[in-house]
This record gives C-alpha cells, structure tokens and sequence, in this order.
C-alpha cells in the first residue's frame, strides 16, 4: 500500500488536548469487519462483547518522566534532553534527544537541577537530534535514577501542543502499568478504569500482559510513499510463559482474543509458533503491520483514533480492513470523536 492512501483532514479541534473526566467514559466506535456494521457506543460498554474465559491482553510498560530540561555550559542555553534509552547502567550512558540540536556538540555538558547537581557530557552524535551523554554523578545507581525522576517531566506528546499539568502525571499512565521502561503510553489501555477491571472480572473475562517499552519509533512518521520500505525502529518487548499459556489456552478452548493497543498487538505478532499459538519472547521487534497483513491469533482490537499517515492508523487499518476504517474515520471526525493520546477508542471485533 502507498502512503498517500492513509492521508486524511484531521481538524484541529478534534484532537483531544485532555482526558475525559472518568476514564471508562470515552466515546467507543465499535467495527465489525465481517458485515460491516458500525455502533457507537461509551467505553464501559465493551465488556457487552465478551463471555466468560475471554481474553483481555494489555501492554503492562510503565512510562517514565522522560523530558528534561537542562542549561549548556557556558552560553546558559536552554536545551531540551528527552531520553529515549539507558545504554549502560555502570556509565549512566543515554540515548537522547535533544533540541534545539544545531547548539549540542561532542564535548559539551548540560546541567540540570537548580542546584546544578546532574551533569550530563556528549559523547556521540547518533542522528540529527539524537545524542549519546554520560550524566555525571556521585552518588548511588539508586540515587541517580531518584535524581532522573526527580527532575524529568510526563514525556506528552508535543501533539497535545500544551504544558504538562498536575494530573498528567496519573492519566498518561494506565492504572495496569508495571515495568517501567516506556517514553510513551500505551494509550489504548488509557480507557481501563479499576470499576472496569472489577466488573471483568466479576464476568469472568480473564486479562493478561505483555510489555513493550514503547520508544519514538511508534511515532516516528513515514517518509516513504511505498510502506513496504518503512522501517520501524526496534523497541524492547517482553511475553512471560504464564501469558503465553493463558492465551494459547484460549485459544485451544474458542475464545475471544481481545488485544489492547497496537503496540500489544506488534509484541504478540513478533512471537508467533508456526501452528498459530504464542510463544515466550525477551528480545526486541521492530515489527510493522499494515494492510494486507495476516494476523495470527487476535479476534478483537481496541485502539484509539489515531493521526493521519501514522503507523497506527495503519496497523488499525490491517486489522478493520482499509475501506472500513477510512468509512469509520470519516464517520468518527463527523460525529466529533476525539483522536490521538487522549482521545476516543475503538473496538474492532470479528
């Protein structure tokens, strides 16, 4: 498939710039591939499309306070440092970001703190924005990584176009998340409430995770008009046999499989046995999905409403079918549902 085909006007208004109030009360578009059916729904409605031992997978990656802002030595500059990876525990060695870029050679420190108290040196140039820093620092691993977090913000999205405030902190973050590690949410799992949780579970739906530790790769926009040349940059993914057998079990046994999110969903495609059932994985993926693509073990998928062009939209797309999601989007910007971070879901279910 092109490229061009995945373009689409996407009025400003329509994205969400904050969360719903409650979490389970976004609006929820509902797909059925098979007839083509379209319903609208609220969030908390989805468990209507479940029984007893169906399956929920979630993505269990926690997010961590990835932006900070520091001063280059010297010149005070005010330089942006959004760190992407920890290369090396014992060297405190990152792969980052940084912007404005054209200021930030091998060579220089940045400080961060009012103290001054965390000293980062470049070490390597990586890409255009991307840099290599060895943060100095005298104390504990433990200390260090308390300083990070101390001093980084909620990396949002710059889509939402806005500061990071107070209750960020808690709603870009799903009430399931566990291993820290991401640089972004998994915001299809963002519409999980603990009342919804409780109420799959009184119905008998069982849930289960993987991790991945979702980088900018996910977002990183596509620059080729022929998607079979994109590369997806490789993101670390985790599946633990106590997951596998959950969902090969319900597999064996006819249930729905629902998966959450499309980084969920690129972390079980990764690890798939030849027979159709998943397999345990500790690695990295760089999987890319889009139409047509053949998927091997899930029967439904949540995701939101997601930026044109970008590879979850296409992902989606696989998933629905290319002529009923572009109906379901043009439909969705209609009816005024809300796209990106913390906007509206969608359940696509066969």
């Amino acid at each position: 498939m092109k490229l061009s085909q995945f373009g689409f006007d996407l009025p400003e208004e329509r994205i969400a710039k904050h969360p719903p109030l409650n979490r389970d009360e976004s609006k929820l578009m509902v797909l059925h591939p098979k007839t083509g059916e379209i319903e609208h729904k609220m969030f908390k409605d989805v468990l209507d499309y479940f029984e007893e031992d169906d399956v929920f997978v979630m993505n269990d990656t926690k997010v961590f306070p990835a932006r900070l802002y520091g001063n280059k030595e010297k010149t005070n500059a005010r330089i942006e440092v959004f760190l992407l990876r920890e290369l090396n525990p014992t060297t405190k060695l990152w792969d980052v970001l940084v912007d404005p870029a054209r200021k930030i050679r091998i060579g220089n420190k940045l400080y961060f703190g009012e103290d001054e108290s965390l000293v980062a040196e470049v070490i390597d140039n990586t890409t255009s924005r991307g840099r290599t820093l060895r943060f100095l620092y005298d104390g504990s691993y433990e200390e260090f990584r308390k300083a990070l977090n101390d001093l980084g913000e909620t990396p949002l999205p710059k889509e939402l176009d806005r500061d990071v405030e107070e209750d960020d902190e808690e709603r870009y973050q799903t009430i399931f998340a566990q291993n820290e590690g991401a640089v972004a949410a998994p915001i299809a799992g963002l519409h999980f409430s603990k009342h919804l949780l409780k109420r799959m579970e009184i119905k008998g739906v069982k849930r289960t995770s993987v991790t991945m530790h979702i980088g900018l790769g996910t977002f990183a926009p596509v620059e080729v008009e022929d998607l079979s040349k994109h590369k997806m940059d490789s993101e670390q993914a985790f599946i633990t046999q106590e997951t596998c057998d959950i969902v090969n079990k319900a597999i064996d046994n006819k249930k729905k499989i629902c998966v959450v999110g499309t980084t969920t969903m690129r972390t079980m495609e990764s690890s798939v046995s030849s027979d159709g059932h998943l397999n345990p994985f500790d690695g990295w993926t760089n999987k890319f999905i889009f139409p047509s693509y053949e998927f091997a073990i899930a029967d439904a998928m949540i995701t939101n409403f997601h930026p044109p062009k970008s590879t979850l939209m296409m992902q989606a797309a696989a998933f629905a079918g290319y002529d009923l999601l572009k109906k379901a989007y043009e439909l969705a910007i209609k009816e005024e549902y809300n796209f990106s971070t913390y906007g509206d879901a969608m359940l696509i279910i066969y």
